[in-house]
């Protein structure tokens, strides 16, 4: 079975806008150190799978052509910079108060992505910057990484102030291996 990292993305791949969405290239804006991050769990051998709540597209506010053009861009930007790009993106445009079983803190993109791809959970990780990123990540069984400096919770397994120390994290475990 394959490892996977599913990342979230606004806070961890880009600059999250808060009180707003990324609605179109101009507004994404990469944290530069997810560059490195990308690059290292990938030359670890782990599949990278963007798992993503886009509810402005449930209010109106985006389409999901919209979405597809940032989502198109940041790939090839990943591809310029890294030389990899994600291997799948799921999304949901569903309205927080839906109940949708996609949504996070819900587990159904992941649950998606590991019947499609054969994904050994519990060898995988969870990387988000939101609490119901670590509770999607739980209940497929993956091991959680939260992001934010202001964070506190019991049910992440490590808690990191930035993408920084989570690119050292990787390398860390990169530099075990050798």
């Amino acid at each position: 079975m394959k490892r996977a990292v599913f990342f979230d993305r606004d806070g961890i791949v880009n600059i999250r806008i808060v009180g707003d969405y990324v609605k179109k290239i101009e507004e994404f804006i990469f944290i530069e150190d997810f560059f490195e991050l990308f690059s290292i769990v990938k030359k670890l051998g782990y599949l990278a799978i963007l798992v993503t709540n886009q509810q402005g597209i449930g209010k109106g506010l985006m389409t999901s052509n919209d979405l597809e053009r940032v989502h198109n861009y940041m790939d090839e930007k990943l591809q310029e910079r890294t030389n990899y790009k994600f291997d799948a993106i799921y999304f949901c445009p569903d309205l927080a108060k839906s109940g949708s079983k996609r949504r996070k803190p819900n587990p159904g993109m992941f649950n998606e992505a590991i019947e499609h791809f054969g994904i050994d959970a519990a060898n995988s990780w969870t990387i988000g910057d939101s609490i119901t990123d670590i509770e999607a990540g739980k209940k497929i069984g993956t091991k959680t990484i939260l992001v934010g400096l202001h964070l506190k919770n019991d049910l992440a397994d490590y808690i990191f102030p930035s993408i920084k120390e989570v690119k050292q994290f990787f390398e860390n475990m990169e530099n075990s291996k050798e």
